[in-house]
């Protein structure tokens, strides 16, 4: 059995703190000019892929060392340098005297999400309809991809449809992702990633196209890519949700259980 400890919340963090490491890293490959860029500082992540970019923050502070005033002093400059305001994803796992600090440095809580994991071994798998196929698209199909994804996360805020489709385009990029597609008699209606890092399976990013909705096609996809981590001797599944959201409901009903409730901490 694994616990909800500090052990796997450092585990947990640094795998989405690598994703986004590796979505910077792609966004400097493809646009040098975008001055993407990373550090690693007390043993966090600090992340810069642009002012208004929603990866723009730090994974992991104080879950691998104390965090100190220096290290705080050294996260800020890196985010003010840039212009980007300064915003930590933090686990209460990293305890309450990092809480402490943060208070004390005025920084104030703007967002809750739900860390949750599952041992893949016992993942359910959701029955898969004969008609759907999931595959992995090839490099040639990133547009695709990123266009499928795009549809199905703007749904409902479609003048962010541009942003999300050009954030789907690099999420292809990014090394250590594997991109699936799920189809409909050939006809493509999902897209969702997987990233991964040191035997954890990071599920993100799946979205289906408002048409093909309530077909299958989100547990496809998951059986897809759990079946794909598993075979490449991956041993632990993860998904961040919006706190108490429908999302969340959706991963403890495919198996997969709460570790913590995370909170996005901004300086004023």
């Amino acid at each position: 059995m694994i616990f909800a400890n500090l052990q796997l919340a450092q585990r947990l963090e640094r795998a989405e703190g690598e994703a986004c490491r590796e979505f910077a890293e792609a966004r400097s490959r493809v646009d040098p000019a975008s001055g993407a860029t990373w550090i690693e500082c007390g043993g966090a992540y600090a992340v810069f892929d642009g002012v208004d970019s929603p990866v723009t923050q730090s994974f992991g502070l104080g879950l691998f060392e104390p965090l100190t005033e220096p290290v705080l002093d050294q996260v800020e400059q890196f985010f003010q340098d840039r212009g980007a305001p300064v915003v930590h994803e933090v686990s209460p796992l990293a305890g309450v005297a990092a809480l402490d600090l943060l208070s004390a440095r005025g920084y104030r809580p703007i967002e809750l999400s739900s860390v949750l994991y599952q041992v893949l071994a016992e993942l359910p798998l959701l029955p898969v309809d004969a008609g759907i196929r999931v595959r992995i698209p090839t490099a040639k199909e990133a547009v695709l991809w990123a266009e499928i994804s795009a549809r199905g996360w703007a749904h409902a805020t479609p003048e962010l449809l541009e942003m999300i489709r050009q954030f789907g385009k690099l999420a292809f990029l990014r090394a250590n992702t594997v991109c699936f597609l799920a189809e409909v008699d050939g006809i493509p209606g999902a897209a969702g990633g997987l990233s991964l890092h040191e035997g954890v399976a990071l599920f993100a990013g799946a979205a289906t196209v408002p048409e093909m909705r309530k077909r299958g096609l989100q547990g496809a996809l998951l059986a897809a890519r759990k079946r794909y981590a598993i075979e490449r001797g991956y041993t632990l599944g993860m998904m961040v949700t919006e706190a108490g959201s429908q999302s969340q409901r959706n991963a403890e009903r495919q198996g997969f259980r709460v570790a913590y409730t995370r909170t996005k901490w901004q300086l004023k």
